[in-house]
């Protein structure tokens, strides 16, 4: 009985001992369950900021990406434009009448000759009639060229390019700002 007595008061002790333990790992379990969710909502709040930073920083990207695409498409539409619009004057030079080519074929053979005399020029075809009658001209070719003349000296040391598409490339070159002006405002 006695006996009886310590067993039960030593499994009672031990009953408590092991509640008290209990309760403490308990509270354990609880603060580092408390501390674990702390440092998951830390992580999860730095990562959703850092997430949405990204999304802006690729919006930004895709969007700078997508508007130099479009300056690229409407730069190149615009080149297209101009070099329509040279090859249309070259053309409209070409075709002008023959009085007026006439007179400004005068005009070319005149310049040239303060440099040179005795003159080899070179005409589209078909514009070798609009040079007769003009001095100094020693010889008229009619190679395969567009409008305007080319003239050499006899000896082929000097060459003058009044060609309509080499005198209007310098124009375009020089011009380009305000042709660019004209043309897209």
């Amino acid at each position: 009985m006695v006996l009886d007595k310590v067993i039960d008061d030593i499994v009672n002790s031990a009953k408590a001992e092991a509640n008290i333990k209990l309760a403490e790992t308990e509270s354990q379990r609880q603060s580092i369950l408390d501390e674990a969710k702390a440092t998951v909502s830390d992580i999860r709040k730095r990562e959703e900021i850092e997430l949405n930073e990204t999304v802006r920083r690729l919006r930004c990207q895709e969007t700078s990406s997508v508007e130099l695409e479009a300056k690229k498409i409407v730069l190149a539409k615009k080149k297209e434009i101009l070099d329509l619009a040279f090859e249309a004057t070259v053309e409209r030079l070409c075709s002008m009448s023959n009085e007026k080519k006439r007179e400004i074929y005068r005009s070319m053979v005149e310049s040239a000759q303060e440099v040179m005399d005795q003159l080899t020029v070179y005409c589209p075809q078909d514009d070798a009639q609009l040079l007769e009658g003009i001095a100094g001209i020693t010889a008229v070719e009619e190679p395969d060229m567009k409008g305007g003349l080319v003239m050499e000296n006899m000896d082929g040391t000097i060459r003058i390019d009044y060609g309509f598409r080499t005198m209007l490339d310098g124009i375009w070159e020089n011009e380009l700002k305000t042709i660019s002006e004209i043309l897209f405002g």
